[in-house]
């Protein structure tokens, strides 16, 4: 489940935090960024159990009115939602129960919440016309549940503030993992019953390997990858440059040396995405063009083995909005002395080329103000 677009953004996050910390250890900070990684697939698994609880709440509602239905005489409420086939197959998930059985807070912890949820479900017309319709297809309940998700789950401020205060860490990763969600109701088969399998939390080794790599080759390699920022921006007005642009620049340039199956285009286009999310309104446009002049400057000086493609030009360079706040700081706790761990990617180099006059780049290792570096945001 874990992609790389998250292992992107959780380097950011946490190279930025390692650079805010006065008292720094790779190992500390590289166990931190895999715990990280671990909590967004936590709210995977708590985002599902979410449909659950709100299942298990309709049927208790249900009962209580078909009970006084019985008493009163009157006709007993529809049991449709309250025992939708995909939602069923759902609370039987052996996974997913596996997971809520070492849960030490449960939904059942915030049945006001779940309670209001159920009721703004049910007002919806979606949910009226889902009751009115004869087709009580598996497919059919299956594909209102996806409707639902994204009309009440996943644009609901309520929900992302209650997940915040469950967790620092999901508040960025909502979004993505919304998509997940999504994806996994689509992929229910019931054929497969309780052992449907959920998303992994790798799809493989590699990407967990992607991104211990990442951090440490962006980390260790510090000075090298400054300095091809330094000597390259001569046509760039670096008062423009702010401090998580160089975080960020410096981390594509570890992907573009580290990982030579990545295409250079890639790597800059995801890049240039996190530089809208996460720095000012002019640093897609600014990231974009340095990032090529770099990328063609360790191509011509052999330092980098890739075909540079022809890259469109970026037009459009508005700041995405991140869900849950309007300014978000990388967290992480504070981390003990360095302990001198050497490069596992390329070496630096020795005797950097001299140019005439390299542009100074401000440099991840001197503190910045907040001013200057605001960090906010596949299926």
């Amino acid at each position: 489940m874990i992609n790389r677009e998250l292992i992107r953004i959780k380097v950011v996050q946490l190279t930025y935090a390692y650079y805010q910390n006065g008292d720094r250890n790779i190992d500390n900070a590289e166990k931190e960024l895999l715990f990280s990684l671990s909590k967004a697939y936590d709210l995977y698994n708590v985002l599902l159990a979410l449909i659950v609880a709100v299942t298990k709440e309709a049927r208790s509602q249900v009962e209580v009115l078909t009970a006084r239905a019985a008493r009163e005489g009157k006709e007993p409420p529809s049991q449709k939602f309250a025992y939708n086939k995909f939602a069923v197959q759902l609370e039987e998930n052996k996974m997913l129960s596996e997971f809520t059985a070492n849960q030490k807070t449960k939904w059942e912890d915030d049945l006001e919440f779940v309670r209001k949820l159920l009721t703004q479900m049910q007002q919806s017309e979606l949910y009226k016309n889902y009751i009115a319709d004869t087709d009580d297809s598996y497919n059919a309940e299956r594909e209102f549940w996806r409707k639902l998700y994204k009309q009440n789950i996943q644009e609901n401020e309520d929900l992302d503030a209650l997940l915040e205060d469950k967790s620092l860490y999901w508040n960025d990763d909502k979004e993505i993992v919304d998509t997940f969600v999504l994806k996994t109701i689509k992929r229910f088969d019931p054929e497969q019953g309780s052992k449907q399998e959920l998303l992994p939390e790798y799809n493989d080794e590699e990407d967990r390997d992607f991104a211990r790599r990442l951090f440490r080759a962006t980390i260790l390699n510090a000075d090298a990858y400054q300095h091809y920022m330094s000597v390259t921006s001569r046509n760039w007005d670096f008062s423009r440059l702010a401090y998580m642009d160089v975080v960020i620049m410096q981390i594509a340039i570890a992907e573009m040396l580290t990982f030579p199956n990545i295409p250079v285009s890639v790597t800059i286009n995801e890049y240039v995405n996190l530089a809208k999310l996460y720095s000012t309104l002019q640093s897609g446009r600014y990231v974009n063009g340095m990032l090529d002049t770099i990328a063609r400057h360790l191509n011509e000086t052999g330092k980098m083995a890739k075909p540079m493609e022809e890259l469109r030009p970026r037009t459009n360079d508005k700041k995405r909005p991140v869900q849950g706040t309007t300014e978000h700081r990388p967290r992480i706790q504070k981390a003990d002395q360095p302990d001198g761990e050497k490069t596992e990617t390329e070496e630096r180099p020795t005797s950097p080329e001299k140019e005439d006059e390299p542009a100074a780049v401000p440099s991840p290792h001197s503190e910045k103000t907040e001013d200057e570096a605001k960090p906010e945001k596949e299926e």
